[in-house]
C-alpha cells in the first residue's frame, strides 16, 4: 500500500451556487409533513375553542416531536420518540425556569448557547436524524425570552408533555397497518442503490460515487434491520436475504442483474408479500418452510448460513460512550461559542430577543467547515425569502386567530414537504412559521418582525461561521488514520478467514459485515475531514487504495461463502474487483 504524501489542501473553494442546487425529494417526505399537521392541529384547535391560543406555543413544543424517527423501525421508533419528548421537555424546563429567574439577556443567551451545544452533542451521539437538534434549540431558545413566572412553569410543561404524548401516538400510529414499513423502505433503497452501482460499473460513468452510495445504503439497511429487534419475523428475515443479495451484487457487480434488483425494490416498497429469493448456495426454498419466529434447525441450509452473521451482529455491543463523544468535542465548542457570540452580537445591535441569531448559528454546524458554509448560505437565502413570504401572508394571518392557526399549519406542511429538496427551500416556510408563532400571544408590527429577523439571520450566520473557522478540528486527520487502520485490521481478519479451510459461515458473515461497515466509516470520516481547514494533508491515496483492497477482499469473502449470482444473470466467476 502506497504511503505517498498527497499535496496539502489548505485552501478550499466554498460553494455558493452548488449549495442552493435542488435535489430529489425524500421518498418519505409526506410522512413528517402529514404527521406534524396531525400532531399540531388538535391541541391548537382545542386551545382556540377555549380562547387560549396564546398557550399554543407550549403545545407546539411537544407536537413538533412528531417530526422525528420516521426512518426507524417501530420498536426503535418508540424509544427514540420517547427520548425526543423527554429531551424537549428537559430543554423547555431549563429555559422556562431560567426565564422566570432572570431577565438579564446576556445570562439567557449564555444558557441558550450551552443548551444548544448539549442538544447538538446528544443528537449526534445518538444519531437522531433530521431535524436533529435544530427544533429542540429553537423551542428552548425562544422560551428563554418569553415572559414567565415560576408558578406558570408546571402548567406550561404539562401542556408540552400532553402534546408530546400525542405526538408519540401520531408517530407510532402506522405500526398496526404496516409493521415493517421502515425496514421495507431501507431494503428498497439498498436494492436500488446497488442496481445503480451495477449499471455504473459496466459503463464506468460515476462508478466510484455510485459504489460509495450503494455501500452506505446497504449499511443503513442493515442498521435498520438490526434496530428492529432481536426476534425477526418471517418478513424481516426475507428482507435480510434481499440485503444479502444486494451485498453479493456489490461484491460482483458484473454478475448482478440491475433490472431484477429494481423489481425486488418495487415489490418491497408495496404492502404485499416480500419476494422470496433463491438461496445463495443453491438450496431449494421448497425443501423446508420458513420459520416464523426464530432461526430453527428446519430452515434451509442456505438461509441458516446467510443469516448467522445477522444474529452474530445483533449480539455485538456498541462502542463505549466515551469513544463516541470524543470526536464531537470540536463541534460542541463551535456550537456553544458560535451561539453565544451570535446572541451577544444581536444584543449589541439592539435586539431585545436575540434567540433567532442564536438558532441561526446553531443550525449551521455540520460535519466540517465546507458543509457548515453551505448550510450558512442555505440558511441566509431561505430566511431572506421566508421574510418576504411572511410579509405576503401576514394580512391573511391577521384576519383572526383561526386564520393565524391555519397559516401556521400550512407553513408546517410546506417546510417538511420542501426541505428534502434543499435546506434553503424548506427554510422559506420555516421562517414565516417561526414568525407566525411569535404572534400567537398577540399581533406585532410586521415591519419590526421582518427587520429583526433579517438582521439576526445575518448576524447568526456570519458570527456562527466565524466561530466554526476559529475552532479548528485538527483531530479530523487522526480519525482518518484510525479509520484506515480499522479497515486494514478488518480486511486482514477477513482475508485470514477466507484462506482458512475450517472457517465457519458465522465467522465469515460477521467478518464481511464488519469490513463493509469499516469501509463505510472510512469514507464518511474521509469526506468529513476533507472539508476541514488548517490541518495536515489527508492521505487521500491511501484511502482510495484501502477502499479498493477492501472491496477485493469483500468479493473474495462472498465467493468463499459460495454465494451465487442472482438467478438468470451471468455465471462467470472471474474476479470482479470494483
Amino acid at each position: 500500500m502506497s504511503s505517498a504524501t498527497p499535496t496539502p489542501t489548505r485552501v478550499r473553494r466554498l460553494p455558493v451556487v452548488g449549495a442552493l442546487r435542488l435535489g430529489r425529494p425524500s421518498d418519505v417526505w409526506f410522512k413528517p409533513a402529514f404527521s406534524v399537521i396531525v400532531a399540531v392541529a388538535p391541541p391548537s384547535l382545542l386551545l382556540w375553542t377555549l380562547g387560549r391560543l396564546d398557550l399554543a406555543v407550549y403545545t407546539m413544543a411537544g407536537s413538533l416531536c412528531a417530526l422525528y424517527a420516521h426512518n426507524r423501525p417501530y420498536a426503535a421508533r418508540a424509544k427514540v420518540l420517547a427520548g425526543v419528548v423527554l429531551g424537549m421537555l428537559g430543554g423547555l424546563a431549563v429555559a422556562l425556569v431560567s426565564a422566570s429567574l432572570t431577565r438579564n439577556a446576556a445570562i439567557l443567551v449564555t444558557v441558550g448557547a450551552l443548551l444548544a451545544a448539549l442538544q447538538k452533542v446528544v443528537c449526534d451521539v445518538t444519531r437522531v436524524g433530521p431535524p436533529a437538534h435544530v427544533i429542540l434549540t429553537f423551542v428552548s431558545s425562544a422560551s428563554l425570552f418569553a415572559p414567565q413566572t415560576l408558578g406558570q412553569v408546571p402548567g406550561h410543561l404539562a401542556l408540552a408533555a400532553a402534546a408530546g404524548v400525542w405526538a408519540w401516538l401520531v408517530g407510532m400510529a402506522p405500526a398496526p397497518f404496516r409493521p415493517h414499513g421502515p425496514e421495507r423502505r431501507a431494503t428498497a433503497r439498498a436494492l436500488n442503490a446497488t442496481a445503480a452501482y451495477a449499471e455504473a460499473a459496466r459503463t464506468g460513468d460515476g462508478a466510484s460515487g455510485a459504489r460509495s452510495a450503494a455501500y452506505a445504503a446497504v449499511h443503513a439497511a442493515w442498521q435498520t434491520l438490526l434496530a428492529a429487534g432481536n426476534r425477526p419475523s418471517a418478513t424481516r428475515r426475507a428482507l435480510e436475504r434481499l440485503v444479502v443479495r444486494a451485498e453479493v451484487a456489490l461484491a460482483a457487480p458484473d454478475d448482478a442483474d440491475p433490472a431484477r434488483l429494481r423489481a425486488w425494490a418495487r415489490a418491497v416498497r408495496g404492502t404485499g408479500r416480500v419476494p422470496r429469493t433463491a438461496y445463495p448456495r443453491g438450496d431449494d426454498p421448497r425443501t423446508a418452510p420458513l420459520p416464523d419466529d426464530d432461526l430453527g434447525t428446519d430452515a434451509p441450509r442456505g438461509e441458516r448460513d446467510e443469516l448467522l452473521g445477522v444474529a452474530a451482529e445483533r449480539a455485538t455491543t456498541p462502542r463505549p460512550l466515551g469513544n463516541r463523544l470524543g470526536p464531537l468535542a470540536p463541534t460542541a465548542v463551535r456550537t456553544a461559542l458560535g451561539c453565544a457570540l451570535a446572541g451577544y452580537a444581536s444584543l449589541a445591535l439592539g435586539a431585545d430577543r436575540p434567540y433567532w441569531a442564536l438558532v441561526t448559528a446553531a443550525s449551521l454546524y455540520q460535519a466540517n467547515i465546507t458543509l457548515t458554509w453551505s448550510r450558512g448560505v442555505q440558511r441566509v437565502v431561505g430566511n431572506l425569502a421566508g421574510v418576504l413570504l411572511f410579509a405576503a401572508i401576514t394580512p391573511v394571518a391577521q384576519l383572526g386567530p383561526l386564520a393565524l392557526l391555519l397559516c401556521i399549519l400550512a407553513c408546517n406542511f410546506g417546510a417538511e414537504a420542501l426541505i428534502g429538496r434543499n435546506y434553503w427551500l424548506g427554510s422559506v416556510c420555516v421562517t414565516p412559521l417561526a414568525l407566525l408563532v411569535t404572534e400567537l400571544p398577540g399581533y406585532q408590527p410586521t415591519g419590526d418582525l421582518v427587520t429583526g429577523r433579517v438582521v439576526d439571520t445575518l448576524v447568526g450566520a456570519l458570527v456562527g461561521f466565524a466561530a466554526a473557522v476559529a475552532v479548528t478540528n485538527r483531530r479530523a486527520g487522526r480519525r482518518v488514520e484510525r479509520s484506515l487502520a480499522a479497515v486494514d485490521r478488518a480486511r486482514e481478519h477477513a482475508a485470514r478467514l477466507v484462506a482458512a479451510p475450517a472457517t465457519t459461515v458465522a465467522d465469515l458473515e460477521t467478518a464481511r459485515r464488519a469490513l463493509a461497515g469499516a469501509v463505510v466509516d472510512l469514507r464518511a470520516t474521509a469526506d468529513a475531514a476533507a472539508g476541514e481547514w488548517w490541518q495536515r494533508a489527508l492521505p487521500q491515496e491511501r484511502v482510495v487504495l484501502a477502499e479498493q483492497a477492501a472491496h477485493r477482499t469483500l468479493a473474495a469473502t462472498v465467493r468463499r461463502q459460495g454465494l451465487l449470482p442472482d438467478p438468470g444473470t451471468s455465471t462467470h466467476t472471474e474476479d470482479a474487483s470494483p
